[in-house]
């Protein structure tokens, strides 16, 4: 992964010591609030519903074992003794006291850690696969040039006051593992017809109240002039982003005024504006942080076959070890190596939750059987990247103890879920417990495993900091006369290729009846799919409308309009 430059740390301590003397003067009553607002959130720093937040920065979700470390002691002297995992594969520390901000980012900047620009309207982490680099079916790796938007964005002088926030995302494989189109910017990898490498640039995806699949607006660029791309339609956005209204100032909505030819008319006006990136340095560059990117020291020579075949002994011994690999352990393209899924959410457990501890644990294993690293995934678990195939049982019994063994990757308890009206001053309803209803209903592994792969995802406002409209399932906290109801909606899809928004189901529920009702949709998905189809296949294929019929009708259940369907 990328280390420090003399450069980088000066800024980041540079950066902790402005944020200490603007915290001071603030706690003085030397700045108003008004002016300590964008401090803060330039810092990562939110006024939540109990306490301040402050959001870490993971770059592309990629961390270390020193640095794990290091957020497991401050979680224990300055917060609760655990954080969060968010759906941008960054940290929450949910209970800081504000004084003692300063003193976190000073420890952080330690490890080449720092919470700058992961909050407030400014170009924020970017994200991309978590299996990144390892992957079986990846084009090209996506880090290299991750790292180089980050250092190209990370406090970028025009882009510290944009009209609103603004996600990037990179994906380098043939099956779109980070939801490229739901972002402002999000770039596929590819080659073209002459096979040199490049990227596709898809603009305008975003969530919250107004959801909207990104359009592909450049189908191919090269990476030497990627940035020059970017700068434009950063400058177009910047100059004709709506700033009278926060809720239509996102580029989705200028994309979508504008069209989608007149956009790119308007970014390629202004290329030989602000094009100034020479490409020969651009390419220098992306060949520098490649370095950074380079293969662990694998050991060669392994037989795929005969590795596979040292684990059926095992399989056969510990049924529950077979179940965890078939969930929890994916393909790895060097022969002999695997990478392990630690589940974040074992029943009882809020979903992306972990305790000091655990940090501690997980630092631990990423130096015994990961080369030191680990990633924080878009579903809110942890993946060892590195492991060798004959050290999956050994790394299992101790999963197993520590709670990260549970076999739900990819099923229906696997739930990417927003802090919600526990923690967080903007959300509608609680979503915490909303997602322990789901698991401790259905934490039946034949009944997940007869399911197949179902993505359920939960937010507790439109903000939709849990992905709801993208999920084969999605559930929304809404208010309704000062009482939390849930809407569900059906048939998201993140992917690239089929790149989908869920459609409402109808009224919303109250929270004792989401699971009945959750259960008559899978009564209808199993009633109806074909042999091998995954539940939104069966939806688009029959139709919105079994579904909803069932689930309003033949039972008790209460609806947010105020009458019981029968």
């Amino acid at each position: 992964m990328y280390v420090y430059q003399a450069f980088d740390q000066s800024v980041v301590d540079q950066r902790v010591s402005q944020f200490r003397d603007q915290t001071s003067r603030y706690l003085a009553g030397e700045l108003s609030e008004e002016a300590f607002l964008p401090l803060r959130l330039q810092n990562g720093l939110y006024i939540q519903r109990h306490a301040p937040m402050l959001r870490v920065a993971v770059p592309y979700g990629m961390i270390n074992s020193r640095q794990l470390r290091c957020l497991a002691d401050v979680s224990r002297r300055y917060d609760r003794s655990y954080v969060h995992v968010t759906t941008r594969q960054n940290i929450q520390l949910n209970w800081p006291e504000l004084k003692d901000v300063p003193d976190i980012l000073a420890e952080l900047a330690k490890v080449e850690m720092h919470a700058i620009q992961t909050s407030g309207n400014c170009i924020r982490n970017t994200t991309t696969d978590a299996f990144a680099g390892v992957a079986s079916d990846e084009l090209a790796d996506p880090r290299p040039l991750c790292e180089l938007i980050r250092q190209w964005s990370t406090m970028h002088p025009e882009y510290a006051f944009l009209p609103r926030k603004f996600k990037i995302a990179v994906s380098g494989t043939e099956s779109d593992r980070a939801a490229i189109r739901f972002h402002d910017i999000g770039l596929q990898l590819a080659h073209n017809n002459s096979g040199e490498l490049g990227v596709e640039i898809f603009v305008g995806g975003g969530l919250g109240r107004t959801p909207i699949v990104g359009q592909s607006v450049f189908n191919w660029v090269p990476l030497s002039q990627l940035l020059n791309y970017l700068e434009a339609i950063l400058t177009v956005y910047n100059l004709n982003g709506r700033r009278d209204n926060k809720y239509k100032a996102r580029i989705k909505i200028l994309v979508k005024a504008m069209g989608v030819e007149a956009f790119r008319e308007a970014v390629l006006a202004k290329l030989p504006v602000v094009g100034s990136y020479d490409e020969q340095h651009v390419a220098k560059k992306l060949s520098e942080l490649e370095s950074y990117f380079s293969e662990p020291n694998y050991k060669r020579g392994i037989d795929e076959l005969d590795a596979q075949a040292q684990l059926y002994p095992q399989q056969e011994a510990d049924t529950n070890f077979g179940l965890w690999l078939g969930r929890n352990v994916s393909r790895h393209r060097v022969a002999g190596y695997r990478a392990v899924t630690l589940s974040l959410k074992k029943t009882g457990t809020p979903p992306g939750d972990l305790t000091a501890d655990q940090l501690d644990l997980v630092a631990d294993l990423a130096d015994k059987y990961s080369f030191s690293e680990a990633r924080m995934t878009h579903e809110q678990n942890i993946v060892l990247a590195d492991v060798s195939v004959n050290q999956l049982y050994e790394l299992y019994q101790v999963l197993l103890t520590a709670g990260f063994a549970t076999p739900n990757i990819n099923t229906l308890t696997d739930i990417i879920c927003c802090p919600g009206g526990d923690f967080c001053a903007l959300a509608n309803a609680k979503s915490i417990p909303v997602a322990h209803d789901i698991q401790t209903t259905f934490d039946n592994y034949d009944y997940l495993y007869d399911l197949g792969d179902l993505d359920l995802n939960i937010s507790g406002c439109m903000n939709a900091c849990g992905h709801h409209h993208i999920g084969d399932i999605g559930i929304l906290g809404v208010d309704k006369k000062g009482k939390e109801f849930y809407q569900i909606s059906l048939g998201g899809n993140a992917g690239y290729e089929a790149a989908t928004i869920g459609k409402i189901l109808g009224p919303s529920f109250a929270q004792e009846d989401i699971t009945s009702v959750l259960q008559k949709l899978l009564n209808v998905f199993l009633e109806n799919r074909l042999e091998g189809e995954r539940f939104s296949h069966t939806y688009h294929r029959i139709g919105h409308a079994p579904f909803k019929t069932a689930a309003y009708t033949n039972n008790d259940i209460t609806s947010s309009e105020g009458r019981t369907h029968a």
